[in-house]
C-alpha cells in the first residue's frame, strides 16, 4: 500500500491552493482572473499585496518540503513518489480543474527536503537571478534546471531523477513565458503594465 499512500499524500499536500485561499481570505479579486491566472506567489504579487505573496511562497515551499519529509519517515522507498505527487498536486490540483501553479516554490521545498545543499543551490539561483534580471520566469526555470545538476554532483541520484523530471515540467509550464521572452515582452517584477 505504500506505493499508493505516498503519492496520494504528496498530491493531497501539494494541491492545497494557498495562493487562492489567502487572497480569498484577504478579500481580493479571484486570483485566477488576474495576471497569468495561476495560483502561485508571482501572481499573488500582482494583487499588490507583498505579504500575501511572501506567505504564499513560503506555504507552497512548505508543502513540498512536508511531502518529502513525511514520506521519508513513513514510506522511505517511495519518497520519490510523494515528491512527484506534491509537485503534480500544486500544478494540477483536482479541486481547481487541474489548473494550478507552475511549481517553482513547491520544487524549492522538495529540493530542501532531499538535502539542504540542493535546496540552498536552488534558492541562491532563484533569488540571485531574480535580483539580477528581475524576471520571475527566468529565475524559476534556471533554479529548476540547476537543482538536479547539483543533486547529481552530490551523488543524490534519486533527488536528481525526481528534480530532473520536475525541471522538464517546470519548463513546459513556462512555455508561454518562454514565448514572451523570445518576443521581448515578458514583464519584469515590479514593472507597471
Amino acid at each position: 500500500m505504500d506505493w499508493i499512500l505516498a503519492p496520494l499524500a504528496g498530491y493531497a499536500l501539494g494541491s492545497i491552493p494557498f495562493g487562492l485561499l489567502l487572497t480569498r481570505m484577504a478579500g481580493t479579486q479571484d486570483l485566477r482572473s488576474i495576471g497569468s491566472g495561476n495560483i502561485g506567489a508571482t501572481n499573488v504579487l500582482r494583487t499588490g499585496n507583498k505579504k500575501l505573496a511572501a506567505a504564499t511562497l513560503l506555504l507552497d515551499l512548505a508543502k513540498g518540503l512536508a511531502a518529502v519529509l513525511i514520506a521519508a519517515a513513513l514510506w522511505p522507498a517511495y519518497t520519490w513518489a510523494a515528491a512527484l505527487g506534491a509537485f503534480a498536486g500544486h500544478c494540477f490540483p483536482l479541486w481547481l480543474r487541474f489548473k494550478g501553479g507552475k511549481g517553482v516554490a513547491t520544487t524549492a521545498g522538495i529540493a530542501f527536503g532531499y538535502a539542504w545543499p540542493i535546496g540552498l543551490a536552488y534558492a541562491v539561483a532563484w533569488i540571485g537571478l531574480l535580483a539580477l534580471v528581475r524576471i520571475s520566469s527566468v529565475a524559476g526555470m534556471c533554479a529548476a534546471v540547476i537543482a538536479p545538476l547539483v543533486a547529481l554532483a552530490l551523488g543524490q541520484n534519486e533527488a536528481a531523477m525526481v528534480l530532473g523530471v520536475i525541471a522538464l515540467v517546470v519548463l513546459f509550464q513556462h512555455r508561454a513565458n518562454i514565448a514572451r521572452l523570445i518576443a521581448g515582452t515578458e514583464p519584469r517584477v515590479g514593472s507597471k503594465k
